[in-house]
């Protein structure tokens, strides 16, 4: 007699009985109604302000938004909390004489939680916070998967104030000047805002998916480094202001590709902490050094890469990245000599090789879309698709790179410790595409200076 086994997490998506539509209950109607109520009011109220392609993309957001709320009933809660405290922060803007922003530094709720930089402040301890959890519950006894679960919920509720502290910032734009509101998507603090919350959400979907929250150890890290150079970035450069945009990024390309360029990185670095954790794994029972040689090397090249932001010694920037390597290298130094326990609690290196493949598939789709999106705009701002500007130099390159990845996994099976490696590599290319551009080469790109 044959027996199927389904995971929880994977009965939740089953298909039932009848069609799509009726399989869905009254609280994803009432998600549809108040989304498409919303979206409609916003282009009513607004509409004379936006050109047919922003009008275009309001309407076809609506849809998207529904789904994803049908497609993983945990968004559609984060969604309506997000639109809630968001649209309460706007509320405490009004005052006798209209919005002021200088409420900002009078009223409580926006002072200490609401306004958009404390929102970003609070999403910055808590994704801390969560990284915490989430290696305590790898390291203790009884208490693991309570811990884990913990860690799980606060990036919950870090990855809501994240998104708060984007639209409440996108209104502060606004209340500094038409001239200046522009969506929070421009510069180097906002990217990296996204990139943090975006990244936590793609993990906690497959940590559903999978039943597992072994990996939130591994991931947390890279949302924790995220954080890390958000901070400095915030304190030495000043990067939290609000600045009007420059002429080329005026457009509503910039809605489009900068938000599916991210969903590209921060799966990309997703799938290279699981590849971490795939090798940590792998070697967990190795005792030979010189066995171990590749992942201690790994350790190194972790812990010294904050050393490339030292440029700004004079404005600080050396004892903060000192402090931010001494802490990288005894988190990696506990995690290689820790390794056979750590391992224990990892799932088994066949989930790890399927996480970290999805993981790449769907960066990889939206990296291209961001790809011809930004050919587009290209188009529009400089005449001509591609320029062979730095930045694009090093997108095409990221792009061959897991092009390549995906075809050889597709076409000749690649598993294992190659493609561990491999996505870990990427992950090094991607960064450089991302910062080491705007830090050490310069061209039509070169917004987000460091």
């Amino acid at each position: 007699m044959n027996t199927t086994t389904t995971t929880p997490a994977a009965a939740t998506y089953q298909l039932g009985g009848g069609g799509y539509f009726s399989r869905r209950d009254w609280l994803d109607w009432l998600f549809a109604v108040a989304v498409a109520v919303g979206g409609l009011f916003a282009l009513q109220r607004y509409g004379a302000y936006m050109d047919v392609y922003e009008k275009g993309i309001l309407l076809g957001s609506i849809p998207a938004v529904v789904w994803l709320g049908w497609f993983w009933r945990p968004l559609l809660w984060l969604m309506v909390a997000v639109a809630a405290l968001s649209l309460s922060a706007v509320g405490l803007y009004q005052g006798e004489a209209g919005a002021d922003l200088a409420r900002a530094d009078s009223v409580f709720l926006l002072k200490y939680f609401l306004s958009s930089q404390s929102a970003i402040l609070w999403m910055s301890m808590l994704f801390f916070m969560s990284t915490a959890f989430y290696w305590v519950g790898m390291i203790v006894g009884g208490e693991r998967q309570a811990m884990m679960r913990l860690g799980s919920r606060i990036a919950w509720v870090a990855i809501g104030l994240a998104l708060i502290g984007t639209m409440v910032r996108w209104y502060e734009s606004y209340l500094i000047g038409p001239d200046v509101g522009h969506i929070p998507v421009s510069n180097l603090y906002e990217v990296f805002v996204m990139f943090c919350w975006m990244t936590a959400v793609f993990y906690l979907y497959y940590e559903e998916q999978y039943g597992t929250r072994a990996l939130g150890s591994f991931v947390m890290l890279v949302v924790s480094a995220a954080v890390g150079f958000l901070l400095w970035y915030t304190v030495v450069r000043e990067a939290h202001e609000i600045q009007p945009l420059i002429p080329a990024l005026q457009s509503w390309w910039m809605k489009l590709h900068v938000p599916a360029n991210f969903v590209g990185y921060g799966t990309f670095a997703l799938a290279a902490m699981v590849a971490f954790a795939y090798l940590v794994k792998q070697q967990a029972a190795e005792t030979r050094w010189w066995k171990l040689a590749p992942l201690w090397l790994l350790g190194i090249v972790l812990c010294f890469e904050p050393l490339a932001f030292r440029q700004d010694a004079a404005a600080g920037g050396s004892s903060y990245w000192m402090v931010y390597f001494g802490i990288s290298a005894l988190i990696v130094g506990a995690i290689l000599l820790g390794r056979r326990r750590i391992a224990a609690q990892l799932p088994a290196l066949e989930v790890l090789d399927d996480v970290m493949y999805k993981a790449i598939a769907v960066g990889f789709a939206f990296f291209t879309i961001a790809t011809v999106l930004g050919a587009l705009w290209a188009a529009e701002a400089w005449g001509g698709y591609w320029s062979w500007d730095p930045k694009e130099t090093w997108a095409l390159i990221v792009w061959l790179n897991y092009a390549s990845w995906l075809h050889m996994r597709l076409m000749k099976g690649l598993r294992g410790t190659v493609s561990a490696w491999w996505a870990l590599v990427g992950l090094a290319v991607t960064t450089f595409a991302f910062l080491g551009v705007n830090m050490f080469l310069s061209g039509l790109h070169s917004y987000g200076s460091l």
